[in-house]
């Protein structure tokens, strides 16, 4: 296994790794919007949070050698299921080739954000 670790992409905040290799697969932890030059959650809205998750993704694989065309499938947590559309209006931009997903709302996510995607891609 080969650990993945970028400064482009927030790091780590808990006992765990940006991603790993394993084979020819990324598992890559989820991503909240932490914008990775400040540490800081600054996007308010469904759709500006899910832009800095969709870009921390991007990083994260681009330091594994892999791209979004290559995510073979993405989880995703909203705080609201009410975003769903807000939401997947802007995962469109990012997640062209449309990978497999599965998508819930849950009742808590770190720092109170609004989305967390985690994703698995070849590499």
């Amino acid at each position: 296994m080969k650990i993945i670790s970028t400064e482009k992409a927030p790091a780590a905040i808990g006992p765990y790794s940006q991603g790993i290799i394993t084979g020819n697969l990324l598992f890559a932890s989820g991503q909240i919007p932490i914008n990775p030059a400040t540490g800081a959650v600054e996007a308010n809205t469904i759709a500006e949070q899910t832009k800095q998750v969709c870009e921390n993704i991007g990083e994260l694989l681009k330091a594994a050698g892999s791209d979004f065309s290559k995510v073979v499938k993405t989880t995703c947590f909203l705080a609201d299921i009410n975003d769903f559309a807000e939401f997947n209006a802007v995962y469109a931009e990012y997640f062209v080739s449309k990978p497999a997903r599965s998508c819930v709302a849950v009742k808590d996510i770190p720092k109170g954000v609004l989305c967390e995607i985690e994703i698995i891609a070849e590499v």
